[in-house]
């Protein structure tokens, strides 16, 4: 292991055997570098490689997901008389963008009275119940929001504090259109640093009011708070409303989810965008939510499961000859305790995406150190910036890091970092210091 590598280790109090670490040249060869690697460690966010490099290579960049709207009945004179249908497929970016657009299709072909029930079809997926505060007490994060065959916003709303520092006072705004949403405004203005200005705030959800106390820094200017404070039948119906008003149409029936009749009249269709896109939110931003929606969608049969997705995962390695015994992926984003995979596990999956035809893909997914995505602050003034395409990932005792590094030669090279001890938070520099080894050769 490098000197630079060992020292930060102990400045960090990590003990060696919590790291796993691989350096070896994108064109094969022994590794440069091998440190325990062969040990199952838990990868955190790093395991959406496995995820997004497999649906890349199974469902081609190409792919898309479809929303479709569908009636009892074709609309006469404007009417939609009988229950409208909206019938998902797991779509992991049917945003507030998409869903107006959506809505606005339907508008555009003369409905404007919706005289039935809105009826959410999210049968595409057979899932267990979710618990959003199971992983780590924070149910009201839009992370750990579950996947959902008609995930709409990713479940989320979006607030927009701002400090008024001469009224002496927060001002909230809702910038996603829900119907009924009322604010009870309890903020106080804080006169310290912004820092962790999150944590300073306490939301509570009381049906369809949302209670904020706390204090938030005049420090921080103007931030936006993403809660996920409803469940999904509710955030919908919230979401339809608001929009459906706002185009000019009328609804005075219920929203409640079922099945969409094998009669129903297909009203219209809207794709997503390309899976060569979607991946680059995955890894850029490293969003789980997203995540979880891909890795179902790998499940070849309807309704998709997650024991699916994983048997398809697993004869997409068997066929392409990765051995990765120590592989253990239960949710596909990283979001995990359980989750598992080694360094050269994960170095032998970038090994094979390198010589793949989507490797253009993957790689352009991939944050770039100093530029953008999870890295955007991260060595931006070392000899790595610009030249580092990696995948993060961070969880209280995991850090981690993963992809390609360009050196000083020209010469590019698989770099897998993996640490798993109660100290990883400050194992940064330790990974760091890896990074600049190899950039610097």
């Amino acid at each position: 292991m490098p000197s630079a590598v060992s020292q930060a280790l102990q400045q960090a109090g990590i003990p060696a055997n919590a790291v796993g670490m691989v350096v070896q040249a994108v064109d094969g060869g022994p590794p440069l570098l091998s440190h325990n690697a062969q040990q199952a460690m838990n990868p955190a966010s790093a395991m959406k490689l496995v995820t997004t490099y497999a649906a890349l290579d199974m469902l081609g960049p190409a792919y898309t997901w479809r929303s479709e709207l569908l009636a009892d009945a074709s609309p006469r004179d404007g009417r939609l008389n009988g229950n409208l249908y909206l019938r998902g497929s797991g779509d992991p970016k049917l945003a507030l963008e998409q869903f107006w657009l959506l809505l606005r299709q339907l508008r555009q072909r003369g409905v404007k009275e919706i005289n039935g029930d809105l009826i959410l079809d999210r049968s595409a997926f057979a899932l267990p119940a979710h618990d959003p505060g199971e992983f780590d007490q924070q149910p009201l994060r839009p992370y750990n929001a579950g996947p959902d065959a008609l995930l709409v916003n990713f479940k989320s709303l979006r607030l927009l504090l701002q400090a008024d520092a001469a009224g002496n006072a927060v001002r909230v705004i809702a910038e996603t259109p829900s119907a009924g949403l009322s604010i009870d405004n309890r903020l106080s203005l804080g006169r310290g640093a912004c820092g962790d200005w999150r944590e300073q705030l306490t939301p509570v959800i009381k049906g369809l009011r949302i209670e904020l106390s706390g204090s938030f820094p005049a420090a921080c200017g103007e931030r936006s708070l993403n809660l996920a404070p409803w469940a999904a039948d509710r955030q919908v119906e919230s979401l339809f409303r608001a929009l459906w008003q706002e185009l000019g149409g009328s609804f005075k029936g219920s929203v409640l989810e079922g099945r969409t009749p094998a009669a129903a009249t297909m009203l219209l269709s809207q794709e997503s965008p390309p899976l060569g896109e979607i991946v680059r939110d995955i890894n850029k931003y490293s969003n789980n939510v997203m995540a979880r929606q891909l890795f179902l969608t790998l499940d070849s049969e309807r309704p998709a499961t997650i024991e699916g997705a994983r048997r398809q995962i697993a004869g997409w390695l068997l066929a392409n000859d990765l051995q990765l015994p120590e592989l253990f992926i239960d949710n596909g984003s990283g979001l995990s305790r359980q989750a598992r995979i080694s360094a050269a596990g994960l170095a032998q999956l970038l090994g094979a995406a390198w010589r793949g035809q989507v490797m253009a893909e993957l790689i352009a997914s991939l944050p770039v150190a100093g530029v953008d995505g999870t890295l955007r602050k991260r060595l931006k003034n070392g000899s790595a910036a610009g030249r580092a395409h990696l995948k993060t990932g961070y969880l209280e005792g995991v850090r981690a890091i993963a992809g390609f590094v360009l050196d000083n030669s020209g010469k590019r090279w698989i770099v897998v970092g993996l640490i798993n001890d109660p100290n990883a938070r400050l194992g940064k520099a330790a990974l760091d210091a890896l990074l600049l080894w190899v950039a610097d050769r």
